[in-house]
């Protein structure tokens, strides 16, 4: 069996965020479309309590390293048009089997 996961951590930044609660309407439908559209699980995993940031990690699975690639960097180019001013995002791609040693 091939399997692969990966595991991509997402730094943002909200600008024209002045509370929390901007901050949330800004980042829920991001987090949406992720899910929705693109397949992912996403948790905000850091800076919960900051106005200006956030911290997410998105997970992708699938049987074809190339495809997942392709998935992966298909999240990237959604978030680098979302996000002008950039997203960080650092991709791990890994194997089952890798995971499992």
């Amino acid at each position: 069996m091939q399997a692969f996961v990966a595991v991509l951590t997402i730094d943002l930044h909200f600008p024209d965020a002045g509370s929390l609660k901007a901050k949330r309407r800004e980042l829920a439908p991001v987090k949406a479309h992720l899910a929705n559209r693109l397949g992912a699980s996403v948790a905000e995993v850091d800076h919960q309590d900051r106005w200006q940031r956030a911290t997410l990690v998105a997970t992708l699975a699938g049987g074809s390293p190339v495809r997942l690639d392709a998935a992966a960097d298909a999240l990237t180019g959604w978030l680098d048009a979302r996000f002008p001013q950039g997203a960080i995002v650092h991709k791990t791609v890994r194997s089952v089997a890798d995971l499992e040693r």
